[in-house]
């Protein structure tokens, strides 16, 4: 493998994740939301996750920049990278195949919305987090800087940490002793660890 296809295959993951999130994203939009949590705050979640898992990363594709952070190339990395990122874009499809109307982008309660306890969703609580970090982990395997690699990684986890205890109070409030007996069998992000 060459850096050039390793940074190719990035842009591919991208292009694929997008793909998957529009379809979702169209039919999402036409179920009303009922409960709707402080937009701005994770409007800027959202903002700063972007610009780690995008934004960073395409301008060192695009511009070689911050060259100064830029280490050798390694083809194993770049390939553990790729298949990382298969696997990232797998996980993302079916999170949002099991999630079906009850997925949003940001923390909202929809129309008719149900707890979802089948697919992926019986083991882990948050799959669709588990594949925003193995996105992160392929970008950091594919692209040898130290600013754009890891980039992913701060700003998705910078959203994750902040986000993710007010969206199980959310569920908790919203689906009361069923979502609590549902977080005592699965894990939130990693069958059998977290």
């Amino acid at each position: 493998m060459t850096l050039f296809l390793a940074k190719l295959i990035w842009f591919l993951g991208v292009a694929g994740w997008f793909t998957i999130r529009y379809r979702h994203q169209r039919r999402s939009r036409r179920t009303p939301k009922v409960r709707r949590f402080d937009r701005n705050r994770e409007m800027l979640l959202l903002l700063i996750s972007l610009s780690g898992m995008f934004f960073v990363p395409a301008i060192y594709i695009l511009s070689g920049q911050p060259s100064f952070a830029s280490y050798p190339f390694q083809p194993v990395l770049a390939w553990l990278g790729a298949a990382t990122f298969a696997l990232a874009l797998w996980l993302f499809q079916r999170t949002h195949r099991d999630l079906g109307r009850n997925w949003s982008v940001t923390l909202e309660i929809r129309e008719q919305h149900s707890l979802v306890t089948t697919g992926i969703y019986s083991r882990l609580r948050h799959p669709m987090y588990s594949a925003f970090w193995l996105w992160a982990l392929a970008q950091a395997l594919l692209l040898p800087n130290w600013v754009a690699g890891p980039a992913g990684l701060v700003g998705f986890g910078t959203l994750f940490f902040l986000r993710i205890g007010r969206e199980e109070r959310l569920m908790a409030e919203t689906f009361g002793d069923e979502y609590r007996r549902y977080v005592e069998r699965t894990h939130r992000i990693i069958p059998g660890v977290f």
